[in-house]
């Protein structure tokens, strides 16, 4: 059974396999492809090296800043004109940042303390 930093690490694989596939399905330019292809393999990796070491809060850190940069780069990288690469990218983004938040070790003991 998984339990839930598990289930989160879990997650996080998902939505950055999904995002590093996205390019397959989504109109996009050459600079959304490889950011979107980068960043969802960076956030897979951080959800498999938390499955590694689920001690590990460096990952969880690392989880959500590459959140918050797969959020902002359709306007850093300039490719906010392609809508469904944009929405890809927000919408992971946020829900990449709120997987990271929730597997931190400070929210996690406060989930199991609060009963």
């Amino acid at each position: 059974m998984l339990t839930e930093s598990r289930t989160q690490d879990f997650v996080a694989v998902v939505l950055g396999v999904y995002t590093a596939l996205s390019p397959i399905w989504t109109d996009h330019s050459g600079r959304a492809m490889w950011t979107l292809i980068v960043l969802g393999v960076l956030i897979a990796l951080t959800g498999l090296a938390q499955f590694a070491r689920p001690a590990e809060a460096g990952s969880d850190y690392a989880m959500g800043l590459f959140g918050v940069l797969l959020f902002i780069a359709p306007w850093v990288m300039n490719y906010s004109s392609y809508n469904a690469a944009s929405w890809t990218s927000w919408i992971v983004g946020v829900l990449t940042v709120a997987v990271a938040v929730a597997a931190l070790p400070q929210v996690t003991a406060r989930m199991h303390t609060a009963h």
